[in-house]
Order: C-alpha cells, then sequence, then structure tokens
C-alpha cells in the first residue's frame, strides 16, 4: 500500500480568520508542498465560512489542520471535524480547548502540582494595588486565547500596567503572570515521542511576534545546551503537562528556566507554527526526522 492509499485524500486546513492567519498561512503551504513531496494526495483548504460545503463535496479522507489561533486550535473546528466524522490531527476538543485558554492551563497545572508562574485573570474590578500585592515584577500581561505572543508586553512598572491590559483586553480575557527571569525552551511532542528540547535567544525584549517569524537575529540552540540530568528533567515535565491536559498527536510545550535552574510551564500550542523558523521541525531533525517524517508520524496518528 502506498502512502497515498494509506492517508486517503488529506485536507490541509490553513488560514481562517485569526490573528495568527498569516502565520498559518506559511505553515500550511509548508506541510502541503512537504507531503506532496512525500507522495501524499494532500490539498490546501483556506478555512472560510463555506468550509462544511468544501469539506462535504470534496469528500476527504482526513484532514491536517494547520490552522493557529481561535477557531482552529480552540476545539471548534476539532468540533466540526468530528461531528463530520473526518479524523484530524492533534489534540481532541477538551484538550484544544483547554490549551488554547493559558489560564485553565495553568489552573490545571497548579492542581496537579506542576509548577508555572503565579498569575491573575484581569477583571474590571482589580486595581493596579491589588495587582502588585498579589504579583511581583516586571509581569508578563497577554491575552489568554491568542498565540505567537500577539498583545504579549513585558511590563516592569505599575505605571505600564494599565496600558498593556487596554491593549490586551482587545483579544478577549487577560492573563497577567510573573516574568520568569532566565532561559527560555521550547519541547516538541510528535505521536508520543518526546523531542529533545531548543533553547530560545533573543536581543529583543523577548521572545515577541517579530522574533519569531521576522527577525535574523533570534538564536536557536538544538541541542538546548543543558546537561543530559537537566534535559530530561525538562522533557519529564512536559511530558507530564501535556498529559496532564489531555493532549495527544503532537503539540509543543513552552517552558521558561529561572536563574536557579528551575523550570516553569508558561503554555501549550496544540498545532504549533510550521514555518521556516519554526521549532518542531528543529527538534525533530536533531532527534533524527525530516520535516516529511514528522508530518507522516501525526498523520498516522489519525488512522
Amino acid at each position: 500500500m502506498g502512502k497515498q492509499d494509506k492517508f486517503g485524500k488529506v485536507a490541509v486546513l490553513y488560514g481562517g480568520r485569526s490573528a495568527e492567519r498569516e502565520i498559518s498561512l506559511k505553515s500550511g503551504a509548508a506541510i502541503h508542498a512537504a507531503l506532496i513531496s512525500a507522495g501524499v494526495d494532500a490539498y490546501l483548504v483556506d478555512v472560510a465560512a463555506d468550509i462544511v460545503a468544501v469539506l462535504e463535496r470534496e469528500n476527504f479522507d482526513r484532514a491536517f489542520i494547520a490552522l493557529h489561533g481561535p477557531e482552529g486550535e480552540d476545539g471548534t473546528m476539532q468540533g466540526l471535524l468530528q461531528w463530520m466524522n473526518i479524523p484530524y490531527t492533534g489534540s481532541g476538543i477538551l484538550a484544544s480547548a483547554l490549551c488554547m485558554n493559558k489560564a485553565r492551563a495553568k489552573l490545571v497545572w497548579l492542581g496537579a502540582g506542576l509548577p508555572t508562574p503565579n498569575f491573575l485573570l484581569w477583571d474590571e474590578h482589580l486595581t493596579v494595588s491589588d495587582i502588585s500585592k498579589v504579583l511581583q515584577f516586571p509581569l508578563a500581561v497577554k491575552p489568554a486565547s491568542e498565540g505567537s505572543s500577539i498583545a504579549t508586553f513585558k511590563v516592569k512598572t505599575a505605571d505600564e500596567l494599565m496600558p498593556a491590559i487596554e491593549k490586551a483586553k482587545q483579544y478577549g480575557e487577560v492573563v497577567i503572570e510573573e516574568w520568569v527571569i532566565g532561559k527560555e525552551f521550547s519541547v516538541p511532542v510528535v505521536a508520543g515521542q518526546v523531542l529533545p528540547s531548543i533553547c530560545i535567544e533573543t536581543p529583543r525584549e523577548f521572545y515577541d511576534y517579530q522574533a519569531k517569524y521576522f527577525e535574523n537575529t533570534t538564536q536557536y540552540h538544538c541541542p538546548s545546551g543543558l546537561s543530559a540530568e537537566k534535559e530530561q528533567q525538562l522533557q519529564a515535565l512536559a511530558w507530564e503537562s501535556y498529559k496532564m491536559l489531555g493532549c495527544s498527536g503532537w503539540g509543543r510545550v513552552d517552558v521558561m528556566q529561572n536563574e536557579a535552574g528551575d523550570f516553569y510551564l508558561i503554555e501549550i500550542n496544540t498545532v504549533p507554527g510550521m514555518t521556516a523558523s519554526s521549532l518542531v521541525p528543529k527538534g525533530a531533525v536533531q532527534f533524527g526526522w525530516d520535516f516529511p517524517t514528522v508530518l507522516q508520524k501525526i498523520l498516522e496518528m489519525t488512522l
């Protein structure tokens, strides 16, 4: 049986209408090209209001979800595909919804005793004084349900807090979180395999949208430079956090390490970026998997 027969007709769902549309278009194009090169019968589908009619008309056998952000990564598309009886890549409805909402994911981790920075979920009754009593500056202010560091701000003083919240709340609920000063790591997980971690360095204030996708000054270290013991500890934490939220198929766990060497969970991306600068392929190459192999591993989870 050839690869085309094995997977059938595959829809690569990309684009959509979230704030991460531009990145999703790049991810989807990269995934589609690699699947075609591997002999998979794959088709790009830019998700719009007519998506149900398109999926019904084209009679796809399965879907590779390359949508980032709300409606594609939050359980919405997963629910639609489940209702239409179309197998899809990645986590199911509940895990997708939990991971998309950073505050809810953190509450689950805290309940399980896993380390994550102290935080508050913003509401209109909170004053700057209230926040300052509970959390230590610097702080991260970010939308609870956006990715790619969209509307994410590093707040160093009380005076900067409300302007950052005003900008972030345009995207819905706002998380205010203690900023972990130290190194940033990302740990990909594909088909039950935890891949080598990547250490991210940027000369910018932090690894923001610009540093992620448009700067050539961002450095990615894989191997990450951790000792064997610390790498094992980080991978174990990533796997535990991934399973605790019910993730499956693939994903990427973002972690900060403070100056004392302790790790703190930040978030899980259930549909990570797959652009030229993306992290999952970097970890996979270090493990011995090329890009088409990674994609086939992910697709095999839908069989």
